[in-house]
Order: C-alpha cells, then sequence, then structure tokens
C-alpha cells in the first residue's frame, strides 16, 4: 500500500537481488523497495539450514569510518558470532552491533531464516554503500 504519508509491504512481496554478498541467502533491498534515503536496511532470507545470512564483516570504509548495525531474527534461527562471541538467536532476538571494526557474521539454523539488517552511521546523513548501488543499479 502507497500514500503520501506512508508505504506499506509484505517481505516476501520484496523481490530478491542478486548479489556476492550473502550467497546463502536472497537478498531483499528494503531501503532501495522503498526509496529510504535516512538509514539502510536489508533483508536477507537463508536457502538452506547452513546457510550463511550475514557474510562475515566490519563496517569500517575506506575513511576508518562506519555504520552501527541493528539486526533482527524476523523468523526461523541464527547463530551469530560477533567479535568472536557465539549468539543463539531465534526469531525475535535483536543484536546490535555498535562498533564498525567489530567483525560480525550469522548462520541460519533452519531454511527460511530471515535476518533484517538495518545500519547508518551516527551523526552523518546516509549514504548509500557502493556495493548496494552496484547490484540495484544491476537489477533495473
Amino acid at each position: 500500500m502507497m500514500t503520501s504519508a506512508y508505504q506499506t509491504a509484505n517481505l516476501a512481496g520484496i523481490p530478491a537481488l542478486e548479489n556476492d554478498y550473502a550467497q546463502g541467502a536472497d537478498w531483499k533491498p528494503i531501503r532501495h523497495h522503498f526509496g529510504i534515503q535516512a538509514f539502510g536496511v536489508n533483508a536477507y532470507v537463508a536457502r538452506d539450514d547452513g546457510s550463511t545470512v550475514i557474510d562475515e564483516h566490519t563496517e569500517v570504509d575506506d575513511l576508518g569510518t562506519g555504520h552501527e548495525e541493528l539486526y533482527l531474527v524476523a523468523s526461523g534461527h541464527a547463530t551469530f558470532t560477533v567479535a568472536g562471541d557465539e549468539i543463539d538467536a531465534p526469531a525475535g532476538t535483536l543484536v546490535f552491533v555498535r562498533d564498525p571494526a567489530v567483525t560480525r557474521s550469522a548462520v541460519a539454523r533452519e531454511a527460511g531464516t530471515t535476518v533484517v539488517a538495518i545500519g547508518a552511521q551516527p551523526g552523518t546523513a546516509f549514504k548509500p554503500s557502493d556495493w548496494e548501488h552496484r547490484y540495484t543499479i544491476a537489477s533495473r
């Protein structure tokens, strides 16, 4: 649904786009779908039990700055690894990673596990990442 004041969508209706980020999961570019400008938000849906839904990475950019990230396990069950610590994350679990330099990843513990990732750099205007731009432009 779309009005001038708000939009709605069901995650199942947001098309997955090809990417090389989380190869074991379908990438649903929520920010791109809605045209959100203030923050990044994506969903990753695991194809299989044991699939990587969040590749191991940091959020540090070429300038040494980066995003805080909040992950929500919207459905299913995942195991996150953050700063070397394993975190059991059934549906409903929120994992907040404040430090962009901290390494993080997540593996699905069941097929269909869906993780929503929300991020932005504190105190600065949001700028979409180069990888997001590359894949959303390629899908047009």
